[in-house]
């Protein structure tokens, strides 16, 4: 049953909020994480970030007078007090749902998020755009920036940091230090802020000790403060927003991740992400899974592979257990690299491992990579290092949305000379592709897997090279053939069986490469059938790209011959559930009948 929340159900925007006292703010605040631990046991979601920054979201709102003045929150997953407070507590509990809200601030949702964000460390940044922009078009509003001490670890972070200390503009940096990210903070600056706020805050003024990074980066540095103090969260945000000096302000809060729900404690992430929950066991209502995820099956292929191997070693960035390399660093701590939210260092960093013999794996989901780009191209690919790239979470990727899909990946890698690229159609695949990137030494490689589980196959105990550019024939017809890149495999032979009930034979092909292509498979697919369809998890100007220039460029095509590429669409994909997504793209079994019917008909 919900608990009673008066002074919360008297809200529903911050204006309501400054109407009451300085004194019922405690109360607020205590209403308000309960509502999100109860919003969050219903759907799901980030959580312990949220928990962290609900006294801090109250001051905000009760000392700015938001929307008017912009308040950022950097990456945007501890949003979710945020958003009960700006106008969408009857909604919250579809977060992350279709047609839900995000579980990230959003523009197109609310005047109340000034900007989107989910991936970090970008809120200095933009905060610094806006409050220019103020300044030229001579406003009076403040600009307020939130970022973690996780995202602090990143350099665009600090490029922001360099640009706004040396300008005499007002903009107020909040820097929640709750000593997490999704994993423990690494770094520098990790132990830097430990000096910062060791010993812990008290009821001692706020004071600005000698040696600060930010005093000397041109910031006014106030703090540290216990950011679970609403009340004096509320008297220094509001001595800062009535300091009229033209300077940029860093404010150090120190949280919890997680504070105040009893099983955040002795979680290893402070809950930083779960399934719906019982509210008073903290149990999550997670099914049992029916076969490995493709994230521990690749943790498990490339333990294989170190042990027989020790020159390989594996890098993140800040995403241990999302990549599954805390698996790895358990068995070998000594070759596993967590160099904090830094995905331009972590493939520099790999690129530099390479040039002395090693064979790094660099671990990064597909849409974080993209952070990293001049990288990949300048300091691996011209130099045609042999960094091996674990894209994770390829293709369309449920309820975290358009902003962590990995739909691009095959485009940006495949267009790069000495670059080769692969795609696994399920986990027993997956496990010769971890084995065939150990084994390449001749340039950089990468492959690409999905969220979520496998199939269910029998596991070899390790995975087999693959002959690079080589793909496999899985069922052969002689009308139409279906060639698939990735997890897509399974839909393609429903499709087929579902065309062999309605009289069309179908070769099903696993390409098992998008760089580079079977040509010798493409040319026999073409040679023996009326129609070739090609279909990957990803944008245009992928794999069905090039195997179209290569089947035009080839002259391959013959009367009447019919080539379609199926493909992610031109458009931003919500949130959803995974199956319901890849049907919106026109992805699904169905939809493979629909296209290759609908051209039969037409040749008919």
């Amino acid at each position: 049953m919900p608990t009673s929340t008066p002074l919360l159900d008297s809200i529903s925007l911050p204006a309501d909020l400054r109407r009451l006292s300085a004194e019922q703010m405690r109360q607020v605040a205590d209403e308000l994480r309960q509502a999100t631990i109860e919003a969050v046991s219903v759907t799901g979601g980030h959580f312990g970030a949220g928990l962290g920054v609900v006294e801090l979201t109250v001051a905000l709102h009760y000392v700015f007078e938001t929307p008017r003045d912009r308040v950022i929150w950097d990456v945007g997953h501890q949003a979710y007090p945020h958003k009960i407070l700006t106008g969408r507590r009857d909604r919250i509990t579809t977060l992350r749902q279709g047609g839900g809200l995000s579980g990230f601030t959003r523009r197109a949702e609310s005047e109340y998020d000034p900007f989107g964000a989910a991936h970090s460390s970008t809120s200095i940044s933009s905060g610094l755009g806006m409050a220019v922009a103020r300044q030229l078009a001579r406003g009076d509003h403040h600009v307020v920036a939130v970022i973690g001490d996780g995202a602090m670890s990143a350099g665009m972070a600090y490029e922001a940091l360099n640009n706004a200390g040396a300008r005499d503009t007002r903009l107020l940096v909040i820097l929640n230090d709750n000593n997490m990210s999704i994993a423990p903070p690494v770094g520098a600056l990790h132990r830097h802020l430990n000096t910062l706020t060791s010993p812990k805050a008290g009821d001692e003024p706020a004071t600005t000790p000698s040696g600060s990074i930010f005093e000397a980066l041109g910031f006014h540095y106030i703090g540290p403060i216990d950011g679970h103090d609403v009340d004096r969260l509320v008297t220094e945000l509001a001595a800062i927003r009535d300091d009229a000096t033209d300077r940029p302000v860093l404010l150090h809060v120190v949280t919890e991740k997680g504070h105040g729900y009893h099983t955040a404690a002795a979680s290893a992430d402070k809950l930083h992400a779960v399934a719906k929950f019982d509210i008073v066991s903290g149990v999550q209502a997670k099914s049992a899974p029916k076969a490995p995820s493709y994230t521990r099956v690749f943790a498990d292929a490339l333990i294989t592979e170190a042990a027989a191997d020790d020159k390989v070693v594996a890098i993140t960035a800040a995403m241990p257990s999302g990549t599954g390399l805390d698996l790895f660093e358990q068995r070998f701590p000594d070759r596993m690299f967590d160099v904090g939210i830094a995905e331009q260092h972590a493939v520099t960093f790999a690129a530099g491992m390479a040039t002395e013999g090693y064979r790094p794996f660099c671990a990064i989901y597909s849409t974080f990579l993209q952070r990293a780009y001049d990288q990949v191209v300048h300091d691996v690919a011209i130099q045609n290092l042999p960094v091996r790239f674990a894209l994770d979470r390829a293709g369309l990727v449920g309820a975290d949305g358009a902003t962590h899909a990995g739909s691009f990946d095959l485009a940006y890698l495949c267009c790069l000379p000495n670059f080769t690229v692969m795609a696994p159609a399920d986990e027993v695949e997956l496990m010769h592709m971890v084995a065939t990137a150990t084994a390449h030494d001749s340039g950089p490689i990468a492959l690409r897997y999905p969220r979520g589980e496998g199939w269910g196959l029998e596991m070899p105990e390790r995975g087999q090279v693959l002959p690079i550019g080589k793909g496999r024939v899985v069922r052969e017809g002689k009308d139409v053939a279906i060639l698939s890149l990735g997890g897509r495999l399974q839909a393609c032979l429903s499709a087929a069986d579902h065309l062999h009930s309605r009289g069309v034979s179908c070769t099903v092909a696993d390409a098992r490469f998008a760089k580079p292509i079977d040509e010798a498979l493409v040319r026999r697919l073409v040679r023996n059938h009326r129609m070739l369809i090609t279909i990957e998890e990803g944008a245009i100007g992928g794999f069905g790209s090039h195997v179209l220039d290569y089947v035009v460029n080839n002259d391959l095509a013959r009367t009447g011959f019919v080539m379609r590429t199926l493909k992610l669409p031109d458009a931003y994909l919500d949130h959803d559930d995974p199956f319901k997504q890849y049907e919106r793209a026109g992805l699904g079994a169905a939809d493979i009948v629909r296209t290759i019917e609908a051209r039969l008909a037409q040749s008919a």
